[in-house]
């Protein structure tokens, strides 16, 4: 009778969103002839659902980079932002400390980031994804919403900025584990690293479109710069809720036995990549198959010990300190080191978005092809130690060519902060020694991105103390930062390196 209940239970808590079922019961009562392949539609509906999920994330992160430049103005320019009475900015950033503000509240909202996200993947592999994105896409937007109405509500109290910045990065969290658990679900390994690259753009379309909307008002009524993306994500939240499907079992698709037969031929691929003791050593106890078969979820310790989790995290700590940086601080930059106005700067700097777009593509059909997801990373960060050192120098020669190293920066460090937090992030969390277990794929995702979280928030805040001293000493820092993402990678490329030599002496023979 227990099991009975329980089963109901469940089903009634994994049941189809109400979308989905009036999509259906439309298709059936107009189209009643009409054959579609199921597994096909879903999988493009799930597809572009996270896509435009992690588009709204990113898009409501951006604003705070864009309005930087006016909550805090040059009190000698003629130019009047409309602010506040005040030319200086907008209270309690109008004064000489205001780098230093801004520096905490990217740390305010970063740090609970970094902080929230190894809970966030624990949680999300234990409830419906659809209600944990959906919940999670709503608060974010009601945050952003709440930033931005400071300047309506003629608020200036720098606790409530702070305060409004920690909510919204800890509602972040739900976006990354939810997104890639759902892609990891529905597709399996074939072409895994082009798929994911072309998924990825999804974070430098959100960051080229929040810029871009916040840059139209910047000038005019900061607020909706933030108000505008936070009602577009609540409402996409909404649409989530209607349409996302948990998983390819809930429908009744093949999905699911596509996986666990990449699962299968991950041992052969992988065995020759780490020592044969702790690769074949299943991270479930074999003695207990009654909770292998229920895929428990894994704990902290346990994604640990999967082979390369730990490589990947600390080089993500510094590549994705590199970019966010990038993210907060290149609009002001761009301003600072040139004639420009806070919306040809905010515009000028979506072109770093661009190049990241074109080297998540290019860093996963790279990986696809060869198979080495390691070397990939390590050659593109260690080229884009010397472009930024250029763009430094050379960036404010001309726009021409700020422009070219602009989108090769973007490209050489989001390709491998890309390919990282997709392709490898979900091989390792679909790892052999897993033993088919995919209830593992939010917690690795969530340790993995959760540690690139913590640089991306070390980065902002060393950038805003930095910068005050001269803006080539953060750019000295973004390189040494380059250099060690790639240092960390060198065990592994070694192992790539050794395993293409064997199978090319194999094929020889």
């Amino acid at each position: 009778m227990s099991i009975h209940r329980n089963r109901k239970m469940s089903h009634n808590y994994n049941d189809l969103p109400f979308g989905v079922v009036a999509v259906q019961r439309l298709a059936r009562t107009c189209c009643p002839q009409l054959r579609c392949n199921k597994l096909t539609i879903f999988k493009v509906s799930t597809f572009l659902l996270t896509y435009l999920a992690y588009t709204c994330y990113h898009m409501t992160r951006k604003p705070i980079s864009v309005v930087k430049s006016v909550l805090h103005v040059n009190c000698s320019s003629n130019i009047v932002h409309n602010s506040s009475s005040n030319d200086c900015g907008y209270a309690p950033f109008d004064d000489a400390n205001a780098p230093t503000l801004f520096a905490v509240l990217d740390s305010a909202f970063l740090f609970s980031y970094a902080g929230a996200m190894f809970m966030s993947g624990f949680v999300a592999e234990r409830v419906s994804l659809r209600y944990f994105l959906a919940f999670g896409m709503i608060i974010s937007g009601v945050c952003s919403y709440l930033f931005g109405i400071a300047k309506t509500w003629n608020i200036h109290s720098m606790s409530y900025f702070v305060y409004v910045q920690a909510c919204a990065g800890i509602a972040q969290t739900t976006g990354w584990p939810g997104v890639v658990t759902l892609i990891g679900r529905w597709f399996g390994k074939a072409k895994r690293g082009l798929v994911f690259g072309i998924w990825n753009s999804h974070t430098s379309i959100g960051n080229i479109l929040g810029t871009l909307i916040a840059a139209q008002y910047v000038e005019t009524d900061w607020a909706l710069s933030f108000m505008i993306p936070g009602i577009i994500i609540a409402f996409s939240g909404f649409v989530m809720f209607l349409f996302v499907v948990d998983s390819p079992e809930m429908v009744g698709t093949l999905a699911g036995l596509e996986r666990g037969a990449v699962n299968e031929s991950d041992v052969e691929d992988n065995e020759r990549l780490v020592d044969r003791t702790s690769e074949r050593t299943p991270i479930l106890d074999r003695s207990h198959p009654q909770l292998n078969s229920v895929q428990r979820p894994i704990g902290l310790i346990d994604a640990l010990h999967i082979p390369g989790v730990l490589e990947f995290s600390l080089c993500l700590f510094f590549s994705k300190l590199v970019s966010y940086t990038f993210l907060y601080w290149l609009p002001l930059y761009i301003q600072s080191s040139s004639t420009l106005g806070p919306t040809l700067s905010a515009d000028l700097s979506v072109l770093f978005d661009v190049g990241g777009i074109f080297g998540a593509i290019v860093a996963g059909l790279i990986s696809d092809l060869t198979g080495m997801s390691a070397t990939t990373c390590t050659v593109m960060l260690f080229l884009a130690a010397p472009v930024l050192l250029l763009y430094q120098q050379f960036g404010n020669v001309s726009v021409f060519m700020s422009i070219f190293l602009l989108v090769n920066a973007g490209f050489l460090v989001n390709g491998p902060y890309a390919l990282i937090t997709t392709s490898v992030s979900a091989e390792l969390g679909q790892h052999s020694s897993l033993e088919g277990n995919a209830r593992a794929l939010a917690t690795v995702t969530a340790i993995i991105d959760g540690t690139g979280s913590i640089g991306a928030a070390v980065g902002p805040l060393m950038a805003g103390m930095i910068a005050s001293r001269g803006w080539q000493n953060v750019f000295y820092m973004l390189i040494i930062s380059d250099i060690l993402a790639t240092l960390f990678l060198v065990r592994l490329v070694r192992k790539e390196y050794h395993k293409f030599r064997r199978s090319t002496r194999t094929r020889v023979e």
